[in-house]
Parts: structure tokens; C-alpha cells; sequence
């Protein structure tokens, strides 16, 4: 399996983080992009700098969405605005799962990609989820099928070993719930 987390000027770094990490830990191939290829990527807040190795490709397994990392909540949404119109062109397609964590379901969103779907962001976010168009869960986790979203910036972890378990195994998961000593933590909510 091959994943790539999706880095753009301002995303969180735990967001990113912590699935990149996890997924890497359980066996999955990962790599850190963006969608114009190679280059160092400023977190938001300027809180520190990722390298991100390769170009966004559509055709991977698994595609992971952080979100935003602002003081303020409009300087948040321009973040996410912005990264709405970089990114959703080159997921326009795809077959790959995507995945979320805490306001990358926002990126989604302000893209018009998930419509009509099931998926949860940060509990400060569900409402603006909401007025787009999308059945926003309060859930830790929301599996809708080739979309998985993660709440909030905390729940990358948790994210990471969902899709372990979900595309690898349990066992796998456990493993690396082991080697992390976490435990996951919240509801994981499966659309029927």
C-alpha cells in the first residue's frame, strides 16, 4: 500500500504528523507531498518547516488531507480555502481513499468534493461542515468507504491506526499501538 500526506503552506504539523508516522509504523509505504512536487512546506504559525519528497499522485492508495494551523479563525479558513483550490484538482478522479484530519475535511469541503457525504473535523468545525452540504458526525473517526476523516488534530494517531487495521490487519494495528504505547481513543463511526 502506498500512502501520501498532502502538505500546503500552513497546514498543521500534527495533522500531518501523526498519520504519516503511524502509517509508516504499520508497514504502509508513505510519503510526505504537495501537489507542485519537491520543496520545503511552512507549517502554519510558523512552528517549523517539512520537506515534502515527491509530487501529489492521484493514482495512490491512500491519500491523507491535514488541515490548518492558525491563530485566528479567518486567517484558518483562507488557509483552507487556499488549500481547497490547490488540492482538489488533482483529487478530482482519483480511486484512492482519501482521509482526513481535523479541518482537511474542510479542504474537501470548501472544494465541493464531499457533498452528500459522512464525515467529522474539529468539533468547532462541524457546524461550517454542515452549511456545506455535508452530514457532519460527531464521531472520533467517520468511515464512508473511500473516505475516512479523523475529528480533531489529536486524532491523526488514531486515524493512522485505523487504516492500518481497516487495509492491513488488526494484528498490524495492535502491533503498532504497542511500539506507540497508545490506545485509541473514541467512537469510530462505519456508514451503513
Amino acid at each position: 500500500m502506498r500512502a501520501q500526506v498532502v502538505l500546503f503552506d500552513g497546514f498543521d504539523p500534527l495533522d500531518a504528523i501523526g498519520p504519516y508516522e503511524t502509517l509508516t509504523a504499520g508497514g504502509v509505504q508513505a510519503e510526505l507531498v504537495t501537489v507542485e512536487g519537491p520543496r520545503e512546506v511552512r507549517a502554519g504559525m510558523n512552528l517549523l518547516s517539512l520537506n515534502a519528497t515527491a509530487r501529489l499522485d492521484p493514482g495512490s492508495d491512500l491519500i491523507v488531507v491535514p488541515g490548518a494551523a492558525a491563530l485566528a479563525e479567518d486567517e484558518t479558513f483562507a488557509l483552507l480555502s487556499a488549500a481547497a483550490a490547490t488540492i482538489a484538482p488533482a483529487l478530482t478522479g482519483t480511486e484512492a481513499i482519501i482521509a482526513t484530519v481535523c479541518g482537511g475535511s474542510l479542504v474537501l469541503a470548501i472544494a465541493g468534493l464531499i457533498k452528500g457525504r459522512n464525515a467529522t473535523t474539529n468539533h468547532l468545525g462541524l457546524h461550517a461542515l454542515e452549511s456545506m452540504g455535508v452530514n457532519a458526525i460527531k464521531a472520533r473517526i467517520v468511515d464512508d468507504g473511500d473516505l475516512v476523516t479523523a475529528a480533531g488534530v489529536t486524532s491523526g494517531i488514531d486515524l493512522g491506526l485505523y487504516l492500518v487495521e481497516r487495509e492491513l490487519g488488526a494484528q498490524q494495528a495492535l502491533e503498532v499501538e504497542e511500539l506507540f504505547a497508545h490506545e485509541r481513543r473514541g467512537t469510530a463511526w462505519r456508514a451503513a
